[in-house]
């Protein structure tokens, strides 16, 4: 029931292989089941800030990250029931293939998660070029290690009614999980791509539209109602429920910071912000594309990952304000800056032929590249540059950017340094220049202890 932490529930959606359509089902089911009025609470497995924008839209709520890397089992195990009580439905996106992960021995793939959180798996199977081939991929899925938790199946790239009816009868001799979706092949439904992923959901309304026409699509193609049903075969939730650690009381005046959102800077862990504001950080939201200026009365500044080079024009073409940031960082306004952020901060980025004059407040200059230059788990470690994390101090995260810091000026240091990953130089990641920090590095808070009120304290130092 609605409310009860122990009874909620719940499916993993998962596939095969990557690309499969996992994002496009999971979303479709998302704004399916809130058309009819049920509470969907939304998680993606997986560092990534995209897909969880869109789930957000579609479900009507905040969508959650579960990562073993980032965030660790037992902040998975705090935030699924916390985030998922009060629900009528809790819908996880996996990340990859079902069985993919880092580790050999599976902890950290789809299976793995579908055990730790006992829920039922609905399996997502591409079915382009394929028909009874498909079976013996399915009954190897469902024989290994962790496939026990495949309840359902849901074809997806269907070429026609003729090739939907060989599946099914392939399926139904040599497979003894449901088939409860046959999705069409169809353009109506894909959702484009650039060079990080899926089109952010931030950029207008048109992703309203596109969710639509996949609400509708998958509706009309799979069993709405067996799914859902398959989600309240959940069992009880197994594990003790743990609120978590309580962030250290703020001991000092509430901190304004304003922090950038929108469009080209909008890569945000909801738990980082919660963390951020539970020790005395007001955040106040504003545009770098729309803004005029900064908000009133602020002591620092913070700006998230995104997608600066999309809109290296237009922000440039924002000059006064770029300005105001500058002149600001120069008297001495501490700011924090992840990825897009930083490039943001440089003097200028450059991606091929085009080339954009930034905020110039730290003396770097980037570049974008064809190809990820920092993609994946990382781990980085303190130098001891500032009191946190501490030198030697190692800390799990994620990074994903396709720019890379050409040249780097006087003065300025290193916070991390990198034992997995590329950060600014494939060695070290996180610059310090007077007051700021900036890093390629994407942290999340429950994998880094301290990191909120290490923040808190440097914007407040200042004020």
């Amino acid at each position: 029931m609605p409310g009860d932490a122990r009874m909620i529930p719940r499916l993993l959606i998962a596939a095969t292989r990557k690309s499969s359509g996992k994002t496009t089902l999971t979303l479709g089911l998302a704004s399916a089941f809130a058309a009819r009025g049920i509470a969907v609470r939304p998680f993606k497995k997986g560092p990534d800030f995209i897909d969880p924008a869109w789930l957000s839209r579609a479900a009507g709520a905040t969508c959650h990250n579960l990562d073993f890397h980032i965030m660790g089992r037992a902040a998975i195990l705090e935030n699924f029931p916390r985030h998922g009580a009060g629900g009528d439905l809790a819908l996880i996106e996996g990340n990859h293939g079902y069985f993919d992960g880092q580790d050999l021995e599976g902890g950290d793939c789809g299976a793995a998660l579908a055990e730790l959180l006992q829920t039922p798996v609905l399996l997502v199977v591409d079915c382009k070029g394929a028909s009874r081939g498909i079976a013996p991929l399915i009954c190897g899925h469902l024989d290994f290690p962790g496939g026990g938790w495949i309840r359902g199946i849901v074809l997806n790239n269907v070429a026609s009614p003729r090739h939907e009816e060989r599946l099914r009868v392939a399926l139904e001799r040599y497979v003894p999980v449901p088939i409860l979706g046959a999705i069409p092949r169809t353009r109506a439904m894909e959702i484009d791509e650039r060079h990080l992923g899926l089109q952010p959901v931030a950029e207008g309304e048109a992703p309203l539209a596109r969710i639509r026409v996949i609400r509708d699509t998958i509706a009309a193609h799979v069993d709405l109602d067996g799914i859902l049903d398959l989600a309240r075969s959940a069992p009880p939730w197994p594990h003790p429920l743990n609120p978590g650690a309580t962030p250290r009381a703020h001991d000092g005046p509430v901190v304004r910071v304003a922090m950038a959102l929108d469009q080209a800077t909008h890569f945000y862990y909801p738990e980082n912000l919660e963390a951020l504001r539970a020790v005395g950080v007001e955040l106040v939201p504003f545009s770098m594309l729309e803004d005029a200026a900064l908000p009133e009365g602020i002591d620092g500044l913070y700006l998230g990952g995104g997608f600066p080079e999309v809109f290296m024009e237009d922000l440039a073409a924002k000059r006064p304000l770029l300005d105001e940031i500058r002149r600001r960082a120069e008297a001495g306004m501490p700011i924090f800056a992840e990825c897009g952020g930083l490039m943001m901060l440089a003097e200028s980025i450059t991606w091929g032929e085009r080339r954009a004059e930034m905020i110039g407040a730290l003396p770097i200059e980037v570049t974008v590249e064809k190809r990820p230059v920092g993609y994946g788990y990382m781990r980085i470690e303190g130098t001891g540059e500032l009191p946190w994390p501490g030198a030697g101090v190692s800390l799990p995260c994620h990074e994903f950017h396709h720019s890379r810091v050409t040249r780097v000026g006087e003065g300025v240091g290193y916070l991390f340094g990198v034992t997995r990953g590329f950060g600014v130089d494939g060695r070290r990641d996180g610059l310090h220049y007077r007051n700021i920090l900036a890093c390629y590095a994407h942290l999340h808070t429950q994998g880094a202890p301290g990191w909120a009120e290490f923040l808190a304290d440097f914007w407040r130092a200042k004020k």
